[in-house]
Formats: structure tokens, sequence, C-alpha cells
């Protein structure tokens, strides 16, 4: 069994799929980068810091003996939008989706998940870009997708399995599952060498 560092529904779900036994214990991050962080790292950087808050919560609980030996290792993930040197990262409102989704139509872009497994002492950190390119969509195609599927909380205003994801994308160079917010068959060959 591990312990999953997110309340994606997501990446619950890819874990189910990929049959990986896991309890769910989150702790609120602060996701401020700081500025010597690339890119590219970002995800890794806050991944971590997820990480390292679930670690320290279970420490401090007085009853953490309801988790066993405590020894479960901790997943953490987070993912990222990358249009250029631009990091999109989950709009706030209505505007900013429409908004985000109007720089991403007809453009290529970068998913870039960053993750962290923590095991005792030990750490497994990685990140995985996908390369998406969206087809051109009219402003009518952008409002209906937010107004209906209300992107509010995920990355890029976007999710590839949703409807703008079918009709919307062009191409998808890299793993589709790292877009859905966590490159699953990666994270299982990390646990296998734990």
């Amino acid at each position: 069994m591990i312990i999953l560092a997110s309340s994606s529904p997501r990446r619950k779900q890819l874990l189910e799929w990929a049959e990986v036994e896991f309890k769910i214990i989150t702790y609120p991050t602060d996701e401020n980068i700081p500025e010597n962080v690339a890119l590219d790292q970002v995800p890794v950087h806050i991944a971590r810091e997820k990480a390292l808050a679930v670690k320290a919560r279970i420490e401090s609980w007085e009853n953490s003996r309801t988790l066993g030996d405590n020894n479960y290792p901790i997943l953490a993930a987070d993912t990222i939008v990358l249009l250029g040197t631009e990091i999109l990262g989950k709009p706030v409102n209505r505007e900013e989706a429409i908004e985000m989704l109007t720089k991403l139509q007809g453009n290529h872009h970068q998913v870039i998940t960053g993750v962290v497994i923590l095991n005792g002492n030990e750490e497994i950190s990685f990140s995985d870009v996908t390369e998406v390119e969206f087809h051109p969509l009219t402003n009518e195609e952008i409002v209906f997708y937010v107004d209906r599927y209300k992107p509010y909380d995920k990355a890029g205003a976007y999710a590839i399995q949703e409807w703008i994801g079918v009709v919307g994308i062009k191409g998808v160079h890299g793993d589709f599952y790292n877009v859905m917010g966590l490159p699953v068959s990666r994270v299982v060959q990390a646990l296998h060498k734990l």
C-alpha cells in the first residue's frame, strides 16, 4: 500500500486502474515557487512540498499507529501546463479559463507532471513531459466547454479526457495519462524499485 498525497480524482482513478492499493492523505501546502527553480522543475518542487507536508503530518499524529508501522511510501504529484515560458495553472474564474484556452487553441504546449515518492529517508523524483497540440477552436467552442465542464481545478483549464480533449486535441506526443495528471506507468515502475 502507498499513501497518495493528492485529492485529485484523476490521480485516484489512474492508480485504481493500475490496481495500486492506496490511502489518500492530504495537507495544504504553499505552492509559491522560488525564483531559482527552473520551469521544468516547478512541478517536482511542488510535489516534494506536498509529500513532505503529508510526511510531517503523519509523523505528528498521536494516533499514527492506525497506519501500522508508518512506513508506507508517500506519492505526490503536481501538473503544470507550459505554453512557451508561461505557466498556465488552474484558472480562478470563467474569464481566466476562457483566456487560457484561447491561448492554447491552435498551438503546441507541454504538460509536465512532477512526481515525488518518499519512502523513509529515500526519495525518488522525476518529471514527465508530454507535448500536446490543439486544433484551432472557435470562441463558441471554448465558451461551451468552460460553461459545461467548469475546468477550474485543472491546469491549463482543460482535461484531456473530457469533451475538449476528444474534439479539440490534434496530437499528443508522450504519455497520455501524464496529461490526465500522473505518468502512472513510470510511477508503477518506480514503486517496483522500492
